[in-house]
Formats: C-alpha cells, sequence, structure tokens
C-alpha cells in the first residue's frame, strides 16, 4: 500500500470563500500556478476611507476575474480600492497592482528597495512586439533571457517554458501587460501606515526577496507576513550578490519577527493564519541548518565542484533549475562567508566552491 500524501498548505486550490481572519481584514485566495502553490492570499484591509488590497494576485484575466468575484461576494465596489500593497517583487504579489492602479487610481506602496524580477520591455521591443506573431513573440523573449546578464554563479540564465510566455501573450496584450507596476509610495523601515482603522509599521525582511515588506500591527497583534513566514513550506532564499550573506540576512530577519512582542495572528501570503510567529521562525532556521549539514557531508566527495553540481546534492531532480541553484548559491555563501568553503572561478566564469575538510 502506498503511504498516503499530505497536500501543503500552500498548495491548496484557491477557495472562492471571503473569510474574516482578523478584526476590520478579509482573506481572499486568487488562483496561481505555481511550483509548489496553489493559491495567493489577497489580504482586504477595511476602514471608513475604504479598501487597502495586499498582494492583489497574477497579472492576467483569470486572477482580475476572480479577485472581481471576491469584491463582490464581499460587497466592496471596486472603486473603494484606495490603496494596494506589494510584499515583494514576485507576479503573484504584485501581478493585480497595475491593473487596479489603472481601474481605481489607488496608491502602489512597496518598500523603498522594490524592484520587479520580471525583464521589463522598452518602448522599441514594445512596438517591436505589435509587428510579430505569437511564436515570434516567445522566441524574442527566450533571446532576450538567454543573452542577457548570467546569474551570478556563472550559468546562463534559463526562460520560462514556451506554454507559460504563451499564456502572458493571451492574457495580457501580447506581452505589454507583464510588467512591474510603479509604486507611487516607497516605504521605509519602521515607517507607520493606517489601514483598518490603526496603525501598522512598515518591517523591511530581506531573504526570500531583497525587498521583502512585512506589515506589523502591534494594536491586534496582526503580522502580514507575505512570503517571509509561511505555514507548512520554507520561503525560497534568493542567492544574491547584493547581499553579502543572503542566508544570514533571512536568518536575521525571521530572529526580527521572532521577536515581536504580543502577535495574536500570522497572515501569510500562501495557507492559513498561524497563531504565533516565533516557533515557525525558529522552525524554517532548523531547516536550512539541515540543508548546511547535507552540503558539508556531500564535502569529501565532491570536492571543487561549481554550484550546479552542489545542487544535485541539496536538491531532487524535479528542482533542478535556477531556482534550486539560486538556494544553493545562498547556502554556500553562508558557509563561505564563514570560513568552512573557499570560491574561485573558473576560465568560462562558473563559480567552483570547496570545503576546507579537517584532517
Amino acid at each position: 500500500m502506498n503511504p498516503p500524501v499530505y497536500r501543503k498548505q500552500e498548495q491548496e486550490p484557491a477557495s472562492e470563500e471571503v473569510i474574516e481572519v482578523a478584526p476590520g481584514i478579509l482573506r481572499m485566495q486568487l488562483p496561481i500556478s505555481l511550483p509548489g502553490l496553489g493559491h495567493v492570499n489577497c489580504y482586504a484591509l477595511i476602514d471608513g476611507d475604504g479598501v487597502a488590497l495586499v498582494d492583489p494576485g497574477l497579472p492576467g484575466k483569470e486572477s482580475w476575474d476572480a479577485l472581481l468575484r471576491r469584491l463582490q461576494r464581499a460587497e466592496i465596489p471596486i472603486e473603494r480600492v484606495h490603496t494596494t500593497i506589494i510584499t515583494h517583487s514576485h507576479p503573484d504579489h504584485f501581478g493585480g497592482a497595475a491593473q487596479l492602479r489603472e481601474t481605481t487610481r489607488s496608491e502602489v506602496i512597496t518598500h523603498e528597495t522594490f524592484r520587479s524580477s520580471i525583464i521589463e520591455t522598452n518602448d522599441d521591443l514594445a512596438t517591436e512586439i505589435l509587428e510579430l506573431s505569437d511564436e515570434e513573440i516567445v522566441a524574442l523573449w527566450k533571446q532576450r533571457i538567454e543573452e542577457g546578464p548570467p546569474t551570478d554563479w556563472g550559468t546562463r540564465r534559463q526562460p520560462p517554458p514556451d506554454h507559460a510566455i504563451r499564456r502572458w501573450i493571451r492574457d495580457e496584450g501580447r506581452g505589454h501587460g507583464f510588467l512591474s507596476p510603479r509604486p507611487t509610495q516607497r516605504v521605509a523601515d519602521g515607517q507607520p501606515m493606517k489601514f483598518a482603522g490603526r496603525e501598522w509599521f512598515a518591517t523591511h525582511t530581506p531573504g526570500h526577496t531583497v525587498d521583502h515588506l512585512c506589515l506589523w500591527d502591534p494594536t491586534e497583534g496582526v503580522l502580514l507576513s507575505g512570503d517571509h513566514i509561511l505555514p507548512t513550506i520554507t520561503p525560497h532564499i534568493a542567492g544574491s550578490t547584493e547581499l553579502a550573506d543572503p542566508l544570514a540576512t533571512f536568518f536575521a530577519s525571521l530572529d526580527r519577527i521572532a521577536a515581536l512582542e504580543g502577535v495574536t495572528a500570522v497572515l501569510p501570503a500562501h495557507g492559513h493564519p498561524m497563531d504565533e510567529a516565533g516557533h515557525r521562525c525558529s522552525h524554517i532556521k532548523d531547516h536550512h541548518d539541515e540543508r548546511l549539514d547535507v552540503l558539508r557531508h556531500a564535502a569529501p566527495d565532491l570536492g571543487d565542484a561549481p554550484v550546479e553540481a552542489w545542487m544535485k546534492v541539496l536538491f531532487q531532480e524535479r528542482s533542478w533549475g535556477d531556482m534550486a541553484a539560486s538556494e544553493t548559491f545562498a547556502h554556500l555563501e553562508h558557509l563561505r562567508v564563514a570560513g568552512e568553503a573557499g570560491s574561485r572561478r573558473d576560465a568560462d566564469g562558473l563559480l567552483f566552491y570547496e570545503f576546507a575538510i579537517s584532517a
């Protein structure tokens, strides 16, 4: 008999239900189809001025129509949306913001370091797209990515699957809509904001992305945690040369959230609400400590090896690719900064790591 397969909370399909998860806060789940994820939680913060929406889902007609249905179920006219808050620069979080801005003239709030992770088109490319067939656009997108700058570990970037590019073309007016929104307000760490009739504080939590933003409400003890803390999966840690040690930065962000006093509800971007933050932060750190040990134990056999070789030790084959390599890079850099490993680049620019093995 095969063992039972348990679905992670974050993989559950989007529910049509609109649920009050904290005073003045409604959860509306929007559909997404990304590896390991089935929905994104869009939160509506309601007050006398109208509604602020946090993380309005992917770009495209499916997500937009789902958002409109849920607003209707909550009896919230879209004209009442005065603000869109984006926790970080991934398209399942910022995708609907540009259309909300166009439709409602709502403010768009991000952390001050926000930038899109998507390669944006420029005016010249937009003009060129108008004259191309769908298959030519697919080829052009792939060419731009493949000819762009290499990864920090020296490999060429991998374009999305053709079917994903075709979906963006279909949903986004031949590729024009898959651009990040232009923030109208960039907030600094600790900056106060007023939503749902009370004060919230911008809390910068880099790690999953450099620009990740949580919102902390000490009055009701509510933390809008974005992807920084998820209930049953661990967030991807993006290897980035913008940070001296991405994993240590993430650990520091977890410690900061764990130290918050009076947390009664953690509202994540995927999955269900949690009633505390500290234990989950500790579990996430333990997970990454275990992954560091996997690399240490593989060191005698791998020796001096490129990032992709270490990736194949850390991840199962189904996960191999740029995302897995990026997280592997973050862990290797953590060990390099700690003095446990050294790095070098070969003649082709590939980054190699070798551990200092004790005699």
